[in-house]
């Protein structure tokens, strides 16, 4: 049906000054076209564009890889999660942590009290708020024994994230550990081979492997952050950096107490068909990437 092919264009190519197609601007343009006898509604529309399932009204976000690297350094984070590296198993005295920073988190002191939920009523948070400044948030996640690291630092930083490496090193098992692998990506306190060769010469046993670059989204300490975003910082209401700290390292103990490995199910092979599905669509299409 032409209508279902209108809603499948992109506004902008036929010069129509919207973002997107709502129903009501996909019949009032069907009409203006002639692709329909008469006057038609959006609940017309949007009637028949359920049919297949198409939804003009809704989008979502994406990133094609633009690291040349990708597949092989993401398939080696795949592989440790896995309980892999190299091709052979990993062994008792070594262990996969996956880390990173959760920063600039607010303290908005709200005008007047939070009013808890009651019969009929949702929670009720003042709109206004007095900026009580912001802290980091550093964590570390043993991806196999769900052991949790955490600490609160005013910023971030090399020497912050250091401290949260010391943390856990000190620590045993890791610290008499045969090795240590730390995932990380490629924010600014652990960057590039500079942050390799320093970590690395700190800990004999630490090997920091590096995520692609745009791929936060296979760091699973990121799982745990949007975790802490849902039900500490949301909605966000501390008088102070100190009852933010309190209530971050308070959740963290809570959270640990019941913690289980993530079920990650995103293996290599998943990986080899995402990117030979992307390569179809875009800029991979000129690289090499392709699975090791």
């Amino acid at each position: 049906m032409e209508v279902k092919a209108l809603a499948c264009e992109l506004p902008a190519t036929s010069g129509v000054p919207l973002s997107r197609w709502s129903a009501g601007e996909v019949a009032r343009e069907a009409m203006e076209r002639g692709l329909v006898p008469g006057e038609i509604s959006g609940t017309t529309v949007w009637r028949w564009l359920r049919e297949d399932a198409i939804r003009p009204f809704y989008h979502r976000s994406w990133i094609f890889p633009r690291d040349p690297d990708f597949a092989e350094k993401a398939s080696r984070v795949l592989d440790l999660y896995e309980g892999r590296w190299e091709g052979e198993s990993l062994g008792e005295g070594e262990y996969v942590i996956s880390a990173d920073e959760k920063t600039s988190i607010q303290a908005r002191g709200r005008l007047h009290r939070t009013q808890p939920t009651g019969e009929g009523r949702p929670m009720r948070v003042e709109h206004g708020y007095e900026r009580g400044g912001a802290l980091a948030y550093m964590a570390a996640w043993d991806v196999h024994r769900a052991k949790l690291f955490g600490r609160c630092e005013p910023k971030n930083g090399i020497e912050p994230f250091g401290s949260l490496v010391e943390q856990v090193m000190r620590e045993e098992p890791y610290a008499s550990a045969e090795r240590v692998f730390w995932i990380v990506d490629n924010g600014s306190s652990h960057r590039g081979e500079r942050s390799v060769k320093r970590l690395e010469g700190a800990w004999p046993n630490l090997v920091l492997i590096h995520l692609p670059t745009h791929a936060s989204w296979l760091n699973q300490i990121e799982i745990y952050f949007s975790v802490v975003q849902r039900k500490v910082l949301t909605p966000n209401d501390f008088a102070d950096l100190d009852a933010l700290a309190e209530r971050l390292v308070a959740f963290q103990q809570r959270y640990e107490q019941a913690a289980r490995p993530f079920a990650w199910k995103f293996t290599r092979h998943d990986l080899e068909r995402l990117l030979s599905r992307l390569a179809e669509h875009g800029p991979l299409a000129s690289t090499s990437v392709v699975a090791a």
